[in-house]
């Protein structure tokens, strides 16, 4: 790889730390304005069609009659349940906050592969690893359960805790079902999907009523539409074309931080010694059991 494409994969690698974290953002003053189901739902509709056409007209073929069901289990786990849920959380839960929940993905998964018959074992340090990022966790939401309960935040922040177990799912279920197609094109047809029943559950709920046109809502939608799916996603792609698989996945590590500067910055969200010393703590966990992969 000469120097020019050097650049352009670190720059790709770049955008995806940025729009990645951005999203919570995004997805935060989106939903105080749009109901959740149908802001996740037309997002992932409206991205799923931009990738569809755009794979057609350049000529990648359509998925294999088979693959279509593996693509829906991992279209739903992820983007349905995962992240639908994470829509639906923050309504109540602060973006900054839920970033940092996100960021245990790795405890879940690292668990769930150990309980396969031919998943990778739990050794000392991912014990140690999970052990520390759910220490981190408790001390993140520590000062809320001292003081007054908010009944609609606690139930953010459960469902938000059962996040990263669907991403876990979706994750364990793709690699153990690998797919013929490319990748860009999974992506493609897995977000289409996401919409479809997302937006289906959102109609269900009668949430059309609320679903009106305001200028932040959809500048919210437009975001996520360009810069969280597309942008996003084929710089992820690209990056992982050309760099180390160890190099792109510390996005992991960035987004987190991303997401609770700009809380703060620009809806006030908290930011205090608990949040900094509890995202550090998360970060450390995840890098404990990263590293103890084979």
């Amino acid at each position: 790889m000469n120097r020019q494409e050097t650049i352009k994969a670190y720059a790709a690698w770049g955008a995806v730390c940025l729009f990645w974290g951005t999203t919570y953002l995004a997805i935060r003053i989106g939903v105080q304005r749009l109901p959740p189901a149908l802001f996740a739902g037309v997002r992932f509709l409206i991205a799923g069609v931009i990738f569809l056409t755009y794979l057609r007209l350049t000529g990648y073929p359509l998925p294999k009659p088979r693959e279509w069901v593996h693509m829906a289990v991992v279209g739903i786990t992820l983007l349905v349940m995962a992240n639908g849920l994470v829509v639906w959380a923050e309504q109540w839960v602060p973006s900054g906050l839920a970033a940092v929940i996100i960021a245990t993905v790795p405890f879940w998964t690292a668990g769930l592969e150990a309980l396969l018959p031919a998943g990778e074992r739990l050794g000392l340090r991912k014990v140690l690893g999970i052990l520390i990022g759910f220490a981190g966790v408790v001390i993140l939401f520590a000062p809320e359960l001292g003081g007054t309960f908010d009944r609609a935040y606690l139930k953010g922040v459960i469902v938000l805790v059962f996040v990263p177990f669907f991403w876990a799912v979706g994750s364990i279920y793709s690699k153990h079902h690998p797919l013929e197609s490319p990748a860009i094109v999974a992506a493609g047809v897995e977000t289409f999907i996401a919409g479809l029943v997302l937006t289906a559950v959102g109609t269900l709920l009668g949430e059309w009523e609320a679903f009106t046109l305001n200028w932040k809502g959809m500048a919210a939608m437009v975001y996520l539409i360009f810069f969280g799916s597309i942008v996003g996603f084929s710089s992820f792609i690209y990056a992982l074309s050309k760099l180390p698989v160890t190099t792109v996945s510390m996005y992991a590590y960035v987004n987190p931080v991303i997401a609770v500067l700009l809380g703060w910055l620009i809806l006030s969200e908290r930011l205090d010694w608990s949040v900094v010393t509890a995202t550090t703590i998360v970060l450390l966990g995840v890098a404990l059991v990263r590293s103890a992969k084979a």
